[in-house]
């Protein structure tokens, strides 16, 4: 384990000089050295040279390796740079790697600083369990997990894997918390050290910030990674895929398509989460409470005086009364009086205390409701700032400063930032004062600004957050706010009346928060005894009010009370419900539940009330947090979690109707829906067209859904039949001047009639399906330009016409596109211009004698015919026949299917009069002859 491999540090000629050597260099002068000592039996076997070098003296002295993994490359760079001293050099990887020399608990070390993107794992199902129709939603619950890469691109596995080798430290910079201690055992599987191996050990870095101070701090108290907090997240994250998978699958399969004003896309989506569906629950109770309310009228009493020149309204003990009798009654006893009484004088002393230390919670719920940035935009600029420097780590539940916390120092960063610069050193110089106790859970400090910034710096959104952030702790360290509270009271006709006037003594905290200011309200001077004419006496009638609908400040409050979600979760189940269109944000930040949020509650209520109340994630996360602090076996509490639900998704399974009586109430039955367009194959009778998403055809007789490709428009393509199933053909056109048309059989284009049609042609079929929702089926998605008929005259057979320049397609005439003539490729998004202005273009049955191609007919009009005599009418081969080929050009359009591979480029070759398929020989194209099919 002495042995580095040559190429794992590169040192840049920018970071040593030419006279400096390293351990890597010292190394392999030492083999060389050996090397030409040694007997010819030592020069040829590598475990004897490796023996030697065991016991050479020189080789003991190379320091030993220290492999430092952090969560993200930007963290690793910094780290890096604050233990190297900006002295490191950079190789790139799958992330980069930053080397130097140093010392690590007290020895000579040799560093490499890495990184991971996340998590390197994410949790699956085996290959088993990944067909839908196959698989009982039921057997979900006791399916086996497994953990594969999450970005296998990345390679991040192999990256660590290679990294370790010849290290005999793992020091861990992940996150802290949660999710970060279970990608730090992700790192620890990927590296192959192991906890109790005497020989390699592996060390835990806490902190809170990059700075330089925080990460010298934390590498003099390296720990070991917390196991329980790890196995925390993967039950959590075994729960969440069970359950909702299984309902997920049920819903989709169930309603997916029966309903013709319902976007079958969103129904596709994740329709049951334990976190997102009671998120969901509070929009839509609240909605629900603002439906069902029910006005009431009220009157108040308000008389009016006249002091010092200015009107003053007197507020009513009664505050409001419902019944206008009565109030008209006290309204008659007090004009009657006509004079109040000035029956009592207060003055209070009053504090508002500065607030406690910033959490995660308090931060999104203020970036909401005073910024304007929604919970999910809130956290990704406020990791931002953390990962540059400028903030203490964002994801932190307690609101208490340790009393370590180095406040001065804080503060001397704030003063280089010139808009409050003047306030921080009056701060300094009259005495700060200590933050208010608050409640430390034992994760992180309070979010706190590190260093200065600028506008310029971080750019509009972050700065706002990051002013924020600077003007919340500067509140923390201020004064309290200090006023007086004076209450006047009054008497007249029997009844009490009072108003009151605030006078700020302090600014204190609100001076660097204005928007927590006290609203100052000069009274004129009373004096106890004193009689006082009444100016009028109003009798103001209004109506209750319904409560608005949630902010997402309210309910962020909510799922913190509840214990839905942690600080860090929050925000994306909140952004889940946006983007799934189970709710609408609008003006103020309001979450207006949409009809299908609101339906989708409602069944879960008439079913098991249950699966949307805040209880049932409660219990969930006071079950995960056992297993964080190590009172409960991880196992055991996913198995009895994952029993509960599997007895609540049986049930749920059985009372299904009860949730589609709702739907079917809310939504349109696709009988109801959409437009006749086709005659179905099977009766004869007209199918409907419906355009909502995903867009499909409904023959109401057969009672069968038949889906058509997506983002275009469908029309009926001259009444013809396919011949294999007799349904009428329909013409499929993308938007745009060179988007693609081509006509599809909706019954072939759902069921491919020939077997191994995939294996044919590839990634069109797929391309195909996955337009379509991915909900047609093996092998589906055949348009007739994919169809291999021998007969049919729409079949590619019959309309192809040579093999495409750039990939392993077909050239097919487009058969509606005149009088702007063009063939497009089946697979990829080639298109080919042919003579403009021709009355009319056709295939023809006949092949070019030198490449096999089709031969094509040109009818030219005869003002622009560019053929001798005035003749119209010519036959060729677009790649032969030199006219054709003059008059053809080769572009790229708007494909309907994802580009495959082959050939690349602008197809010049071939348009310069390349021959055959390609120009590589005459191979036989599968696409263009059926004998092979």
């Amino acid at each position: 384990h002495f042995c580095r491999p040559t190429n794992s540090r590169i040192v840049s000629s920018s970071s040593f000089s030419s006279s400096s050597f390293s351990p890597c260099k010292r190394k392999t002068n030492s083999i060389k050295n050996l090397q030409d000592s040694a007997s010819p039996s030592l020069k040829t076997p590598a475990s004897n040279l490796l023996l030697a070098l065991s016991h050479s003296p020189r080789l003991a002295m190379a320091p030993p390796g220290v492999l430092m993994v952090a969560e993200k490359p930007s963290i690793a760079s910094s780290i890096a740079s604050v233990l190297s001293r900006g002295k490191m050099s950079t190789r790139k990887g799958s992330t980069e790697v930053h080397e130097f020399d140093g010392t690590f608990l007290g020895f000579p070390a040799y560093y490499k600083v890495t990184s991971v993107i996340g998590h390197v794992f994410s949790v699956d199902f085996p290959e088993k369990y990944q067909n839908w129709s196959a698989t009982d939603p039921l057997d979900l619950f006791q399916a086996p997990v497994r953990k594969a890469e999450s970005n296998p691109k990345a390679h991040i596995r192999r990256h660590l894997s290679q990294e370790a080798r010849g290290c005999t430290h793992l020091v861990l910079w992940l996150d802290c918390d949660r999710e970060g201690e279970n990608i730090c055992f992700e790192v620890i599987e990927c590296s192959g050290f192991h906890i109790n191996d005497g020989k390699r050990r592996i060390h835990r870095a806490r902190f809170s910030s990059v700075t330089e101070k925080d990460i010298s701090k934390a590498m003099d108290s390296l720990v070991e990674p917390n196991k329980d907090e790890a196995l925390a997240v993967d039950a959590r994250q075994e729960i969440d895929l069970k359950v909702g998978v299984a309902f997920t699958r049920f819903q989709t399969g169930y309603f997916q398509g029966k309903y013709g004003n319902l976007d079958s896309r969103v129904i596709s989506w994740v329709l049951y989460g334990p976190c997102q569906t009671p998120t969901l629950g509070f929009c839509v109770q609240r909605y629900l409470q603002i439906t069902t309310f029910k006005p009431e009228k009220y009157w108040a009493l308000h008389p009016y005086i006249v002091m010092d020149g200015y009107e003053l309204q007197l507020d009513w003990e009664r505050h409001r009364l419902f019944d206008f009798d009565v109030a008209a009654m006290f309204q008659k006893l007090v004009l009657q009086d006509g004079v109040l009484l000035v029956t009592g004088i207060s003055e209070e002393q009053e504090t508002k205390g500065r607030p406690q230390g910033l959490n995660t919670v308090n931060l999104l719920k203020v970036s909401s409701s005073a910024l304007g940035f929604g919970p999910h935009h809130a956290m990704q600029l406020a990791e931002r700032l953390y990962t540059q420097g400028f903030i203490s780590y964002p994801r932190t539940e307690s609101t208490a400063y340790p009393s370590s916390f180095d406040f001065r120092s804080t503060l001397g960063e704030l003063a280089k930032v010139p808009i409050w610069a003047e306030y921080v050193h009056n701060l300094l110089s009259g005495g700060y004062q200590k933050p208010k106790s608050g409640t430390d859970v034992g994760d992180h400090p309070p979010i706190t600004p590190m260093r200065a910034a600028s506008e310029d710096l971080i750019g509009n959104d972050a700065w706002r957050l990051y002013q924020y952030i600077c003007q919340h702790f500067l509140g923390t360290v201020s004064p309290d706010c200090k006023f007086v509270r004076t209450k006047i009271q009054f008497s007249s006709g029997g009844e009490s009346f009072h108003c009151v006037g605030k006078h700020v003594r302090v600014e204190g905290f609100t001076a660097i928060m204005p928007w927590l200011a006290v609203s100052e309200k000069n009274l004129p001077r009373f004096a106890r005894g004193e009689k006082i004419a009444m100016s009028k006496v109003e009798l103001f009638e209004g109506k209750t009010a319904p409560p608005d609908y949630l902010s997402e400040s309210e309910l962020i409050s909510l799922m913190e009370k509840h214990g839905i979600g942690t600080d860090a979760s929050i925000p994306v189940h909140i952004n889940n419900i946006c983007e799934r269109n189970y709710v609408q944000v609008q003006s103020g930040r309001k979450l207006v539940p949409t009809p299908l949020g609101i339906t989708l509650i409602r069944g879960y209520q008439c079913i098991d009330p249950d699966l949307c109340l805040p209880d049932i994630r409660s219990f969930i996360e006071q079950q995960i947090m056992l297993v964080a602090k190590g009172q409960a076996d991880h196992s055991r509490i996913v198995l009895h979690v994952l029993q509960q639900f599997k007895q609540k998704f049986a049930y749920f399974v059985k009372q299904i109707d009860n949730m589609d009586a709702l739907f079917e109430a809310q939504f349109s039955p696709l009988a109801d829906s959409g437009r006749a367009l086709s005659k179905c194959g099977k009766c004869l009778r007209y199918m409907k067209y419906i355009a909502s998403q995903p867009s499909r055809l409904y023959c109401g007789t057969c009672e069968e859904v038949y889906y058509v490709p997506q983002k275009g428009t469908i029309k009926l393509y001259k009444e013809l039949t396919c011949p294999l199933d007799n349904f009428e053909l329909l013409i499929f056109s993308m938007a745009g001047p060179e988007g693609k048309s081509f006509p599809l059989c909706p019954y072939c284009y759902n069921n491919p009639p020939f077997e191994g049609i995939d294996t044919l042609f590839g990634t069109g079929t797929k391309a195909a399906g996955a337009a379509s929702g991915g909900k047609l089926g093996k092998g589906a998605g055949m348009p007739c330009f994919l169809c291999p008929h021998p007969t049919c005259r729409h079949s590619v057979i019959s309309q192809g016409v040579c093999a495409c320049p750039e990939c392993s397609g077909t050239l097919v005439l487009d058969p509606v596109s005149a009088p702007k003539w063009r063939l497009y490729c089946n697979m990829c998004n080639c298109l080919v211009l042919l003579p403009q202005g021709a009355h009319r273009i056709s295939t023809t049955s006949e092949r070019c004698s030198e490449c096999e191609s089709k031969i094509i007919e040109v009818d030219f009009n005869k003002n622009s015919t560019p053929l001798e005599g005035g003749a119209t009418l010519h036959r060729g081969c677009i790649l032969c026949d030199e006219l054709l080929h003059s008059l053809v050009e080769v572009k790229h359009g708007k494909s309907f299917f994802k580009r495959s591979g082959g050939a690349r480029g602008r197809g010049g070759s071939w348009r310069r009069g390349g021959r055959g398929r390609g120009g590589a020989g005459k191979k036989v194209d599968p696409k263009m002859s059926f004998s092979e099919f």
